[in-house]
Formats: C-alpha cells, structure tokens, sequence
C-alpha cells in the first residue's frame, strides 16, 4: 500500500502518533484545519495535539502526507474509523463562522478521494450524513465543530463528484428525463424555506415551509453551489437537501 503520487510534499518532522492498521482501508475521513494553514504548520500542529493526518491540503491546492496511507492516523478521535479510513486535513481561506475552502483546495480534495478510492477498491463513496457511510466527519465521533460548515455542507457535492469520475460520468448535473421520485425527511429543526427556485439566489415562497420531521416527495434535482435541491412534489416550490433533509 502505497500514498497517493498527487502528493507533492512530505512530511520530515517528528511523528509518533500512529499505529499499524488491523482494517482495510475503505473509509476517508475528511478534516479541516480552522486555519489557513502550510502542509508544515498543519503537521506540526496536529503533533503538538498529540494527533497525526495522512494527507493535507493547502489553499493552493498541494497536498502533502503526514503520515503514511499503510497506517492508522490519530485524527478522528475514534479508533475505529481510524483503523479503516484515510484522514485528510484541509486549509481553510477565511475564518470563522463559515471556515470557507479554496476552489483549488476542494477539485485537490476531489482528486486525491478519486485516487484513494481507486487504489484500494472502494467502488463508491457512501455519504449518509452519518457514521454508516464511507465518508465521515469528526464532529460524528467527538464534540467538536471539524470540518466546519462549509465542508460539512459539501460532503454530498464531494461524494457526486468522485462517484462520477470513478464510474467515468461525464458529469453529474445532468439528469435523465426518467428522474425517479423519491421521499425526504427534514431533520432541521427550524424548518426549511422553499424558494421558488433551485438557490438561495432564488425567492422565498412567502407563508411556505417544510416543516421538521414532515415527509416530502422530490420529484427533481438540481446542483447549485455544491449543494442539492429538491422540487417538491406539491409544486409549492425547491428545498435544500443538503445536510437539511434525508432520504427515507
């Protein structure tokens, strides 16, 4: 088992913090650095916390490894999904409360995934907004706000965009005439808005919302800023799905 040859970086200070896998790997685990932060300055910053990363990525989109794909980092504070996924930390190129990442940050993202999943046989990334999926999030495993609001709102565009380029889908936006239907719960407590459009671009529909823990037909899709949105069956208007809303 070999790291990803789209790390251009290596990390070459002390790392202690890490065991030999007793899993195949078949999770990623994605992180961020709540900083604009150097491959260095990340590295060194994990190890002061007594915790490790196998990969990290800067704004500018290089990545790095910290410590060797073969082995369990100390990143997600849960053994477990350590010994099964590859962790990779992300630079951050504004603060709070969003903790935004770079274009170039997020498509590095998007390949290095493409790459750890082609090298050891995991055919799809599973994201279900909870631990059992292939695709985690720390704040599942501890008390903490890693990755951020912006990346965790991503995590189902990030999902899309490395299942197409694994199955060889030329693009994920297009959708067939032959959509199939299927049913949502919202799981936001406040209720969603519905807009008259797929985007928060888009008007709200005034007196309209979907009400937390209502059940809701999506008859179509569409992507808009990374996020999906659903048009409700009742023709009242577009929701955001995206860590709002799932499917049942």
């Amino acid at each position: 088992m070999g790291n990803s040859k789209l790390a251009s970086w290596k990390w070459s200070g002390k790392t202690d913090h890490y065991n030999v896998r007793d899993h195949k790997i078949d999770k990623i685990t994605i992180h961020h650095m709540a900083g604009n932060a150097t491959l260095a300055n990340c590295c060194t910053s994990v190890q002061a916390r007594g915790g490790s990363c196998n990969y990290c990525i800067d704004s500018n989109g290089k990545v790095g490894v910290m410590v060797d794909e073969k082995y369990r980092s100390w990143c997600s504070s849960n053994r477990a999904n350590d010994m099964r996924a590859v962790t990779i930390e992300v630079a951050n190129d504004s603060g709070e409360p969003n903790w935004h990442v770079s274009k170039k940050a997020m498509a590095a993202l998007i390949k290095l995934c493409v790459d750890i999943c082609k090298r050891n046989g995991i055919k799809k990334l599973n994201y279900t907004g909870n631990t059992s999926g292939n695709l985690t999030m720390h704040k599942w495993f501890e008390a903490t706000g890693c990755p951020g609001p912006y990346l965790s709102g991503k995590f189902g565009y990030i999902a899309k965009q490395v299942n197409a380029k694994l199955s060889g889908t030329s693009s994920i936006n297009k959708h067939t005439a032959k959509f199939k239907s299927y049913k949502v719960k919202i799981t936001y407590k406040g209720g969603m808005n519905v807009r008259k459009g797929a985007g928060v671009s888009c008007a709200l529909v005034k007196g309209v919302m979907a009400k937390y823990g209502f059940i809701y037909t999506i008859v179509a899709e569409k992507v808009v800023d990374g996020q999906t949105w659903g048009k409700l069956k009742s023709g009242a208007g577009w929701i955001c799905l995206t860590g709002f809303a799932k499917k049942v």
